[in-house]
């Protein structure tokens, strides 16, 4: 049987700085009636991805903001409850913008996909290496990047979920990867068990030092998810003809008041190189193209990836947190539901 009642994460003000508590709300809501042409979904995991920070803010990007007194917008994975719509039935699995809640109304406007049974593929993987993160490094390297075999390339946040499968993927193409992490254990794994070529702790060592050293050759392509001074550090140390992709900025997400440019910018012009970002929303139509990709990377083992699943929609927003410190070993999922069958 449906519950009555719908367990939300509900957005209350802007944060300014760091997600705090009462930033957000937790409680209950009806389950929604569903009318014709929507389908009823329970949400049964869901990401938590960096660009959340984003969502909850008024400036101005490449989708609207959550609105307040609304629900935390959030990808999931969920099975159809209910269906008046031809398309979909019963007991199916699906992933779509479910949100922060048990219970998803989904209709016209953002009818999910299906997820297909893959042996070998557990569904959380859509979420990750087979799902955002996945597609994310895909798109990035291969059309922004253009990575040739024999190019340097550097990758910022490498322990994480897009990094590790960015550098991995590179070195499928035959390239020198390096990556930048956060702590020993993470250098440890990119290298030891995703053959990355040499890692970098920017905790611990001079960054600009331990660039020019991992990198003898300069850099060709370089794919930044944090900005700050490791962007500024990567551009000093450009290849002509470089490719400089913007995933994200995370370092910047969490601070308060007006943000400083990079200041090695004109390395730029001078080694005649392209900082270019993207949206994977804009590669839609051509999921198909990475999946036939990944799917059997992972199912041959030739591409490894890390997930971390906290049980409890409960939990959201405070392991939500860690993607921001750093504490957070891999994709990070929530688990909200067990599946029916």
């Amino acid at each position: 049987m449906i519950a009555t009642k719908n367990k939300q994460w509900i957005l209350k003000s802007r944060p300014v700085g760091a997600i705090q508590d009462t930033d957000f709300a937790f409680g209950d809501a009806p389950v929604p009636e569903v009318e014709d042409g929507q389908i009823l979904c329970r949400n049964l995991y869901l990401s938590l991805d960096p660009a959340m920070r984003g969502w909850v803010s008024d400036a101005e990007s490449y989708s609207e903001p959550v609105p307040l007194d609304g629900v935390m917008r959030g990808i999931g994975i969920a099975e159809v409850v209910t269906s008046k719509h031809d398309e979909f039935a019963e007991g199916e699995v699906v992933m779509g913008m479910t949100g922060w809640q048990e219970y998803a109304l989904l209709d016209k406007n953002d009818l999910p996909n299906k997820v297909p049974p893959i042996p070998g593929i557990p569904v959380t993987n859509f979420l990750s290496v087979c799902g955002i993160t996945g597609l994310t490094a895909y798109f990035g390297l291969n059309d922004i990047g253009q990575p040739q075999e024999g190019d340097t390339v550097l990758v910022s946040t490498a322990g994480g979920a897009v990094g590790s499968v960015v550098g991995q993927l590179a070195k499928l193409k035959g390239c020198r990867v390096v990556g930048i992490a956060g702590s020993d254990e993470k250098c440890q794994w990119i290298t030891d068990d995703l053959g990355f070529d040499a890692a970098i702790n920017y905790k611990t060592e001079n960054l600009g030092e331990a660039i020019r050293t991992a990198c003898p050759d300069r850099i060709d392509v370089y794919f930044d998810n944090v900005g700050g001074d490791q962007l500024n550090s990567a551009l000093s140390w450009l290849n002509i003809g470089a490719r400089v992709v913007i995933c994200g900025a995370i370092t910047r997400f969490n601070q308060k008041g007006k943000l400083p440019g990079p200041s090695n910018y004109m390395n730029l012009l001078t080694r005649r190189a392209r900082m270019e970002g993207f949206v994977l929303l804009d590669y839609r139509e051509r999921f198909p193209e990475a999946l036939a990709t990944l799917v059997p990377l992972v199912m041959s083992g030739d591409l490894k990836h890390r997930e971390q699943v906290v049980d409890g929609l409960e939990n959201a927003l405070s392991t939500l947190r860690t993607l921001y410190d750093g504490t957070n070993t891999g994709k990070l999922i929530i688990k909200v539901a067990e599946p029916s069958a």
